[in-house]
């Protein structure tokens, strides 16, 4: 489904990635992990053509990231997704499924799916500005949801979110697992990675550390996060 070879993207004398190579594949629950400035979010940006490697190819579905085509299919939500102040709820989704070309009563129908999914029924009627962060989060999942995406990009989805916020999350995404939805999920929460996620990647310095299947990784009395901090501090074996 999306495939990184030997890409880097260079800010001056700094390698925010540092040729990384490594292969998605469809249906696969793939976490990416590292401490802050390792170049999760420069990657993520990257497979989204927000940014343009120095060097390097990536690709989704075969289509390389620079063709807009390669996102058709594709649903993102970022930590801190900004949702337009004035816009509430269920206006926000419209324009994105408006966006995708969907036609109206199909995209109607599906809005008022995922209200209910992402437990927004009853404030999808309110503006963005009166919205917590939690809130928020839940809006910027289903526009993310709202194209029925083959490939799901999370950045830190349940920032935010209370443990049942959490547990609905999760339970969102092993729905779209059944459809053979593949995920990428960017977050800090390791242990809600280790009851999602098939792989991961575990990044440092713009680097690649360790990928693996998350079984691989982490395995008898260590933990994901046993392994992560091992690693992260350079003691890992």
């Amino acid at each position: 489904m999306v495939t990184l070879s030997s890409v880097t993207k260079r800010y001056g004398s700094l390698a925010a990635v540092n040729n990384v190579s490594y292969t998605i594949n469809k249906g696969e629950f793939f976490a990416l992990l590292g401490p802050n400035g390792a170049g999760k979010t420069t990657t993520v940006k990257m497979v989204l053509d927000f940014v343009r490697p120095t060097a390097g190819d990536i690709s989704i579905g075969g289509v390389s990231s620079r063709n807009p085509l390669s996102r058709v299919g594709v649903g993102f939500c970022g930590e801190n997704h900004r949702i337009p102040p004035h816009l509430t709820g269920k206006r926000y989704c419209r324009r994105l499924a408006s966006l995708a070309g969907m036609e109206r009563k199909k995209a109607e129908a599906k809005i008022e799916a995922l209200m209910e999914t992402v437990g927004m029924t009853g404030k999808e009627n309110m503006e963005a500005r009166t919205y917590s962060k939690g809130m928020a989060q839940r809006i910027a999942l289903a526009g993310a949801l709202v194209n029925d995406p083959k490939l799901l990009i999370l950045d830190e989805p349940v920032s935010g979110l209370d443990p049942i916020g959490i547990r609905e999350v999760r339970a969102i995404l092993e729905g779209l697992r059944a459809k053979g939805v593949t995920v990428i999920l960017n977050s800090h929460l390791l242990s809600e990675v280790e009851k999602i996620c098939d792989t991961a990647a575990i990044m440092k310095n713009g680097a690649i550390l360790i990928k693996d299947r998350l079984s691989a990784i982490a395995g008898g009395s260590e933990t994901l996060e046993d392994v992560f901090v091992s690693l992260v501090k350079g003691s890992h074996e």
